[in-house]
């Protein structure tokens, strides 16, 4: 019985990767395992053999999820099993769609579906780094029509030297950490972090990248020579043409749309209008035989010719859509405190796309929950993009977040959180929300922009401003090309590279590309490299006329926090029974109290509050409970009655130390009973006489305190007497 092949690599520290395939899910059309330490991923990938012939896309599924099982744990939840993915599956699912997709045919539209399962592992390699390399093997073992292979490796950097698919435990100590996926000719997708590194550096790392990739993906082709339905890949043909309409319609519309785009308007509705116009007046020269019969074709047809158009302006004019230079970034205005109520606030507007921008402060009861099989704890910077169908004139229905939106918005975040101060500094637990007003690319760059403007707005002592740009590439198969700063939508989807590169004046700090030509060489990511550093350094520029540091206060409306630690045994005291205690204490004073034991003996104590006398009050009340204070012999303090006996009171001298008041120390004046003076609840002002050296007992006097009567007085209320 054969059960089935597999091949192996070494990444030369001791590590391997296995990938196999013929044992497990025979009825997919492709099916691999990979192996990594204790790290198994099941890959399979199924394509319909019938498809609609109105499509012209690529109607491909990527699915990532990581089972519980495989590191042993319960789902959280009520239902305890996997639900909707997580964000890290769908940040997963977008690294293996953003690499596999370009490389399916351009005339192959057969629904596909890759599902990549993590069925093992050990918490020690990241299962994202392997996922690509999964899918791709698993459609190398297929017959499914694909230009691969392709691969992705994780490049990280510790102490100055690059590390192939650093440990879980090993990228904590990271300054770079990007994910790079490549063919064995080409660079296909770019995205990670860095601390502010250089853009040599960051392009050291790519190279690395991809010389591993080499290795991965001739493992592939060694695979797939074992596998004999993978030698002959399926025919199809799943599109209808009619190469004398093509023709008919690029002589008619060519000339046209390169006029339009060659007047560089900058208007997006305007240039659409137009652009409208040149169809309809297409439409009109045509037959109602061949509008109804080709009127898919039609619209392709046409397409193609205006993107060869709006191109060939761009490379032969050195024209953009818009009239702008190559290198030449959008009106900028951006505006601070925006709003009256939120903690922070900020628009930021570049050309067509603008963000409203808002910061929320809150303590660490707001932190975000993080439970999946891998990773568990708690996060405390948020990163919310939002891109609603009106920021881009449409109308259609808006359920959950999108794939793309959780992409947005990690990648900001992500540029965002390098430069965020310690907890020492601002112990608040920090949530960014971003929504898209207006998009004309480059919303995600908008994000940051307006992300650090309101950080700054809010108080946030960040430690630098940080700017982001889009970046493009247009190329035609002579080596002619044009690389364009801060592109439109239309320059996006026309041309050949997105490139979104965000950074402080000193450095890198995360970068998103795709590319979606063959052959791009190094030169020319090198330039676009710099030229994208020059677009931010402008940028940097003009949010700086807005706001250029932080504020030095938080607003009035932000909750004011204090933070100390107390020794881990008085956490049970300030808690109390059943967390009587503490409950007791923030419903008292209107607070909220936290506390985290830290690994030192210690424990954080963390108060917020809106108020500042509750917040005074609730930090002396806990400090009371880890500290308390010593009565001394002489002083004098003020304690509240606590309980009244025959022969005198006792009074809380300090927190958790009562003393005896006598009757005879009430007052100057003989009393009968001790209620004649003094009642339960009553703060009164003592001093302390003595104190028992063995029982440690206080004796105390309130008399002393008052004013002396006069001897003629006493004498008068003896006689009287």
């Amino acid at each position: 019985m054969n059960l089935g092949f597999e091949k192996s690599i070494n990444l030369g520290d001791g590590r391997t990767i296995s990938v196999s395939t013929g044992k497990l899910a025979k009825q997919a059309h492709g099916s691999v395992e990979v192996r990594m330490g204790g790290t198994v991923l099941l890959a399979t990938v199924v394509s319909n053999h019938d498809v609609r012939s109105d499509v012209d896309f690529m109607p491909l599924t990527i699915d990532f999820r990581e089972k519980y099982a495989a590191t042993g744990r319960f789902p959280g939840g009520f239902l305890k099993r996997e639900a909707r993915p997580s964000d890290m599956e769908i940040l997963t699912m977008r690294l293996v769609d953003r690499a596999l997709r370009p490389l399916f045919p351009d005339d192959y539209h057969a629904e596909t579906q890759v599902m990549i399962q993590m069925v093992s592992s050990d918490k020690v390699d990241m299962p994202d780094a392997l996922a690509c390399l999964a899918a791709s093997s698993a459609l190398a073992v297929s017959d499914i029509p694909f230009d691969g292979p392709v691969s992705e490796v994780r490049i990280g950097r510790i102490d100055g030297k690059l590390v192939l698919n650093p440990t879980i435990a090993q990228m904590e100590e990271c300054d770079l950490d990007i994910v790079v996926a490549a063919t064995m000719d080409n660079i296909m997708m770019v995205e990670g972090e860095m601390k502010e590194v250089s853009e040599a550096e960051m392009l050291e790392a790519i190279k690395a990248a991809h010389a591993a990739i080499k290795v991965q993906c001739q493992l592939q082709l060694d695979l797939a020579s074992h596998v004999e339905k993978a030698a002959t890949k399926r025919e199809y043909s799943h599109e209808d043409h009619n190469d004398e309409l093509k023709q008919q319609i690029h002589d008619f519309a060519y000339n046209k749309c390169y006029d339009v785009a060659k007047q560089g308007l900058a208007d997006k509705v305007k240039r659409s209008e137009l652009f409208g116009a040149i169809k309809e007046e297409l439409l009109e020269s045509l037959s109602e035989e061949v509008k109804e019969e080709w009127a898919f074709q039609i619209n392709q047809y046409f397409k193609k010719t205006q993107k060869e158009a709006v191109r060939r302006v761009v490379l032969d004019e050195r024209v953009r859509l818009d009239g702008r230079d190559m290198n030449e970034i959008r009106p900028i205005w951006s505006e601070v405190d925006y709003l009256p109520c939120p903690h922070g606030s900020a628009i930021f507007t570049r050309g067509e796309t603008q963000s409203l921008t808002t910061v929320t402060l809150g303590n660490k009861m707001d932190k975000q929950l993080i439970d999946g099989a891998i990773f568990q704890g708690e996060q405390d910077f948020l990163l919310h993009y939002n891109f609603p169908p009106f920021s881009t004139g449409e109308a259609r229905m808006k359920f959950s977040v999108s794939r793309r939106e959780v992409g947005h918005g990690n990648l900001a975040l992500r540029a965002l959180k390098q430069v965020l101060p310690s907890t020492d500094d601002c112990p608040y637990t920090i949530r960014i929300v971003s929504d898209i007003l207006e998009s004309n690319g480059s919303s995600s760059m908008a994000t940051v922009c307006a992300g650090t403007l309101a950080l700054m707005d809010a108080g946030v002592p960040i430690q630098k401003p940080v700017s982001g740009i889009a970046m493009g590439l247009i190329a035609d198969d002579q080596g002619k090309y044009a690389i364009l700063s801060d592109i439109l939508g239309d320059e996006d989807h026309l041309g050949d590279m997105d490139f979104k590169v965000t950074g402080t004046k000193d450095g890198v700090t995360a970068c998103q590309m795709d590319i979606k030509v063959d052959g791009l060489s190094y030169e020319i990511l090198e330039e676009a490299l710099n030229q994208a550093k020059e677009g931010r350094m402008h940028i940097l520029g003009e949010m700086n006329k807005t706001i250029s540091e932080p504020r030095e206060d938080y607003k009035p409306q932000v909750p004011r926090m204090e933070s100390f630690t107390v020794p881990n045994e008085c956490i049970g005291a300030i808690i109390g029974p059943g967390g009587k205690v503490i409950q007791d204490i923030q419903k008292r004073t209107e607070t909220v109290i936290t506390i985290d034991e830290l690994e030192d003996g210690q424990g954080m104590v963390q108060i917020s509050s809106d108020n500042a006398e509750n917040m005074t009050a609730a930090v002396t009340e806990v400090k009371n409970i880890a500290f308390p204070p010593k009565a001394e012999v002489g002083e004098v303090y003020e304690g509240k009655v606590k309980s009244i006996m025959p022969y005198g009171a006792f009074v809380e001298v300090v927190p958790g130390t009562d003393g005896l008041l006598h009757i005879s120390e009430i007052e100057w004046r003989r009393l009968e009973k001790v209620e004649d003076a003094l009642k339960e609840g009553d703060v009164i002002k003592i001093k302390v006489l003595s104190q028992d050296p063995k029982t440690k007992k206080l004796k105390l006097s309130r008399k002393v305190l008052l004013p002396k009567p006069e001897k003629r007085e006493k004498q008068a209320t003896e006689s009287a007497e």
